[in-house]
């Protein structure tokens, strides 16, 4: 046994004995209880950071884990591999995104297994290859099939430096999710999916989801945004023309004296047109929609808007108001129409002042008598209806459903429920996705392609436009195909490709049968494997991609292709990887290696100017706080890394790089190297102890209870919460109780203990540093592989120890704690917190009046 752990010599040798032996390949094996342990998987942006680090161990923990327990465990691997940071990157480095996408995914894959992940790579995905996509293209056209998709001509969110439309979810603080620039609207004709069709499921499902984060859920049921009101039709005076305004203040509608529509709503050119407004109009919302049109940016902006020209109909009141397009009227909330009511919205009001529209007052409050005229603000709070024809006199919170059912009764409105949520735009003018499959025919229309032509391949050599633009417009030998209908020969495919979240909607159902090329999946495999027992990924993916996921099972399940409307059934958000910046007052911020320390100072290496050392936050290329995998790999090995990343902090909290917290770990690695090789030495044929405990006594019992602790402290943690900092401190108690116990002594008793110490050590840490584990469970003269152990069990009688800890009190003040054996009697225990020198210290010199020992658990002194 070599003095000191070697990662470089020993890991390729695990590694390579893990692939030989497909230790990780799984099968579906109805006999046996399957667990699904899932990461979300990566882009493939060409080498592997600290997040992806600390985000596949934490997972790879649990899936050993669950394996050591008996489970049939299915962990694989895959790549999220289409979208635009793939076409991006290739412009800056010349190259093709195919290109760029294959070369990082082989060499992400070669970090992956340097790592030790346990992958079932036979499962191997990537989201840009045809035999993926095919079936994406073919659930397109099941979805088709049954009006669950849709196209219209809309605004959009448009990024002009992506040259691409998002989704709401995908604009981030009125920028480009990826590219950070701002976002404008553009009208374009785009795909939808109806997601809103099941926008009530996945709101009551939110309650349904126990292993979920309460933030998350949360955040999803804010996305959905459920809201009861009114849905309210205002006749366009002179006209055939109705507009639809939702309102939670249907209570209001006497006082409604001007209406307001998005600049977006198709309504505001049909009613401008032809009247003298109409240029004017039309300049107004071309200048808002090159504005962030957010609802957070429009807090930002003063309140303005531009009559249309046109006169709608009060439906309550009868009286005529005239119809603004407004910029803080959205499209995405309720029906884009607002009834505006400014004597009692205060936004309203502040649009009525501007422009000089009517106010008028129909609540006033409790022994008050507002008059518009005088008013300074809007009046807000609840009180009794005037000016409300029937209603006046009505409190204002009971006229709401009056009102509403006497419009029902009109015909002129009725109770209703509005969401936030919109339909899912996944049209993106952008070459390297899936391709829609249908094709635009002039005699036709759009005509679905047939299950024979799929996939609809995407050219892979067709070269980028400078621009960012898609190349496949003009690409003839792309576009130009034969009808599938009638036959014509100048009918063109679809030229939009699917929005990339499309791909990693479904892709954990993939997994289940990989290579199945006669279905989207076999549904044998996904009846055993899913849902996904655990999925592990970012919190910053709460909206976008769980939501989604949530959506396509629930297509899914609709179409009869499974049973299931949930696909995960845990879900942890781990947090993130930080470090402090530090800047160069010369080269701005630099990397930590460009640092160092000098008489008490960081000064930088090419200036050697002072630099500041600035707060801790995620790592990022950009402030260049970050730490290369690879260089700690060189350094120290997968399994320090990795010990490290579990170490520091809870997989859910923010992990705060420290390098001595990483020599740290690399110590404490060798302190279990050399007591496992201590314990072994003199112990020929001697077997690790596993009695009762009644057959111990001495230094031999307290380390055997010891250890049958830990053992349930750490099963506890991982078990319970994932907490595997406090398992990894468990196990260093048990490594320092050794190293304080006298394991060297030819007492037969305390090397059977030793022996049965250091095995269970090696086993419970054998999840977080395998590697290293299998290395000892080797040289302890083990079969390999560790990895087909089970995880071990305690005995609840060597749970119980034969000391107690004895709390003193000095006046009701914890002053001391000291532990004495179970059986010693209370004058002892008395005596013992008298003479301790920190009771002494707080009693200095004073009469001791009582003093009461509590059935050997606290001593309480009055003095």
């Amino acid at each position: 046994m070599e003095e000191r752990y070697n990662p470089e010599k020993v890991e390729p040798v695990w590694q390579e004995y893990w692939n030989q032996h497909q230790t990780f390949k799984t099968v579906e094996d109805r006999s046996r209880e399957k667990y699904y342990l899932l990461e979300m998987f990566p882009y493939p942006s060409g080498k592997i950071h600290m997040g992806h680090v600390r985000n596949y161990t934490i997972g790879d923990v649990v899936a050993r884990y669950k394996r050591m327990k008996g489970f049939n465990v299915l962990h694989p691997m895959g790549w999220d591999a289409f979208g635009m940071p793939a076409e991006n990157a290739a412009i800056d480095n010349n190259t093709h995104p195919a290109a760029w996408t294959y070369e990082n995914m082989r060499t992400m894959r070669v970090q992956l297994k340097k790592m030790g992940f346990s992958y079932d790579w036979d499962r191997e995905i990537a989201t840009c290859r045809p035999e993926y996509y095919r079936w994406e293209q073919w659930l397109f056209l099941k979805m088709l099939e049954k009006d669950m998709v849709y196209r219209k001509e809309s605004y959009v969110n448009w990024c002009e430096t992506c040259q691409t439309v998002l989704a709401n979810e995908q604009v981030e603080q009125d920028s480009c999710w990826r590219c950070g620039k701002l976002v404008q609207q553009k009208k374009l004709w785009q795909w939808f999916f109806r997601i809103t069709d099941f926008s009530e499921d996945l709101l009551v499902h939110c309650d349904k989801l126990p292993g979920w984060p309460d933030k998350v859920t949360r955040m999803q049921k804010n996305w959905i945004g459920k809201s009861h009101g009114s849905e309210i039709k205002f006749r366009v005076q002179g006209r055939d023309e109705e507009i639809a305004v939702f309102t939670t203040r249907p209570d209001t509608l006497f006082g409604s004296t001007f209406m307001c529509l998005a600049p977006e709503h198709p309504l505001v050119e049909t009613l401008s047109k032809g009247t003298e407004q109409e240029e004017a109009v039309a300049g107004f919302v071309q200048r808002i929609l090159n504005q962030e049109r957010s609802s957070s940016a429009l807090e930002k902006y003063e309140k303005e808007g531009i009559f249309t020209g046109a006169w709608c109909i009060n439906p309550a009141s009868g009286q005529p108001m005239p119809v603004y397009t407004a910029n803080f009227a959205l499209m995405e909330y309720g029906t884009g129409a607002v009834m505006s009511v400014p004597a009692h919205d205060q936004r309203d009001f502040d649009f009525a002042k501007k422009y000089d529209l009517d106010i008028k007052v129909v609540i006033q409050p409790k022994g008050e008598a507002l008059d518009s005229a005088s008013m300074e603000e809007a009046y807000t709070g609840q009180g009794v209806l005037v000016d409300s024809g029937e209603f006046s006199g009505t409190g204002n919170v009971e006229a709401m459903e009056a009102i509403t059912g006497w419009l029902e009764k009109q015909g002129m409105g009725k109770t209703t429920v509005s969401f936030r949520l919109r339909d899912w735009g996944i049209s993106r003018q952008r070459y390297w996705g899936t391709p829609i499959p249908v094709v635009h025919c002039p005699d036709c229309g759009i005509v679905p392609v047939s299950d024979e032509q799929l996939p609809v391949t995407l050219p892979e050599d067709a070269d980028l436009l400078e621009n960012g633009g898609s190349p496949l417009p003009g690409l003839e030998s792309f576009t130009r195909v034969a009808c599938p209908s009638c036959g014509r020969e100048d009918a063109r495919r679809e030229t939009d490709t699917m929005d990339t979240f499309v791909e990693s909607s479904w892709y954990f159902a993939r997994y289940c049968s990989p290579r199945c090329d006669t279905a989207i999946f076999d549904p044998e495999a996904v009846s055993y494997w899913m849902p996904v027992d655990q999925y592990i990924g970012g919190v910053e993916h709460a909206i976008l991609h769980l939501l989604y996921s949530r959506y396509f099972m629930r297509v899914l399940n609709t179409l009869g292709l499974i049973d299931f409307k949930e696909p995960f059934d845990r879900l942890l958000t781990q947090g993130m990887v930080c470090k402090e910046t530090m800047t160069c007052p010369q080269d701005g911020f630099i990397f930590p290696e460009d640092a160092e320390e000098t008489e008490g100072k960081v000064v930088c290496k090419h200036c050697n100017s002072d630099v500041e050392v600035g707060r801790v936050i995620k790592m990022s290329k950009s402030k260049k706080n970050v730490i290369d995998p690879n260089e700690l790999l060189a350094s120290y090995g997968a399994d320090i890394t990795r010990l490290f990343c579990l170490f520091a902090a809870p997989p859910e909290k923010d992990l705060e790089w420290n390098d001595d917290g990483v020599e740290g770990c690399h110590r404490f690695i060798n302190r279990v190297w050399r007591i496992v090789g201590r314990s072994m030495e003199g112990a020929d044929g001697l077997t690790p102890y596993s009695g009762p405990v009644a057959g111990l006594a001495g230094e031999p019992k307290k380390l055997y209870i010891k250890a049958n602790q830990t053992i349930k402290k750490v099963t506890d943690d991982i078990e319970e919460s994932f907490h595997f900092n406090t398992a990894i401190s468990a196990v260093m108690e048990l490594v320092n109780a050794m190293y304080s116990a006298d394991i060297s002594s030819d007492e037969p008793q305390m090397k059977e203990v030793s022996l049965f110490c250091v095995r269970n050590i090696v086993l419970l840490l054998s999840p977080i540093v395998p590697h290293f584990a299998e290395e000892l469970w080797s040289i302890m003269g083990n079969e390999p592989s560790i990895v087909d152990q089970s995880w071990p069990e305690y005995r609840e009688d060597a749970l119980v120890t034969d000391e107690v800890i004895i709390v003193v009190q000095v006046n009701g003040k914890l002053r001391a704690k000291f532990t004495v054996d179970a059986s010693v009697s209370d004058d002892i225990i008395r005596e013992t917190a008298l003479g301790d020198e920190q009771v002494q210290k707080h009693i200095n010199g004073k009469p001791i009046k009582k003093v009461i020992v509590v059935k050997k658990k606290l001593v309480n002194i009055v003095i």
